[in-house]
């Protein structure tokens, strides 16, 4: 039998979770590489999935701590479709994807992880990224580490000025 490490799994179902909004903590920390924070706005950030549904699974998360899109001001939401599309661009320049999912699940019946803070979900996709795995094995096959993609990334986001 052949067997899949993912050994970063353990890590995520044993962590101690921190106390409130993991979103605020570590927008709070101002440990940007640690936290994978890719770039920082005025209203809002992007950050890089730590738990990815594909590589360079990016979130564009709003400072203002609010369940709903329509508890945004409207500078927010401004500056939050602004960071999506320099998250875009900055995901094409540095993984050349074909195409994107972008969205947010508001609520836990519409599949929040965290429904108390609303962000918006940016995943790049390439023909066949999809296999049996999530199929059979309720497991996503990430190629690459996540600090390699929080570099290729940031760095993609500071060329673009």
């Amino acid at each position: 039998m052949k067997r899949l490490w993912s050994p970063w799994r353990m890590a995520y179902l044993t962590e101690e979770r921190p106390e409130g909004c993991i979103f605020c903590v570590k927008a709070a920390e101002r440990c940007d590489p640690e936290n994978l924070i890719v770039w920082r706005g005025e209203r809002a950030f992007v950050m890089l999935n730590r738990y990815p549904y594909n590589n360079g699974h990016l979130m564009v998360i709003p400072y203002v701590h609010v369940p709903s899109v329509e508890d945004l001001p409207a500078e927010t939401l401004t500056e939050m479709m602004l960071l999506v599309n320099r998250s875009l661009a900055a995901l094409r320049r540095a993984m050349s994807p074909e195409a994107f999912n972008i969205g947010a699940n508001l609520g836990h019946a519409a599949g929040a992880g965290i429904a108390d803070h609303v962000h918006l979900h940016i995943v790049p996709r390439w023909e066949g990224d999809t296999n049996f795995m999530p199929v059979l094995a309720d497991v996503r096959v990430i190629p690459e580490f996540l600090a390699d993609t929080y570099r290729k990334i940031r760095e993609a986001m500071a060329a673009m000025g």
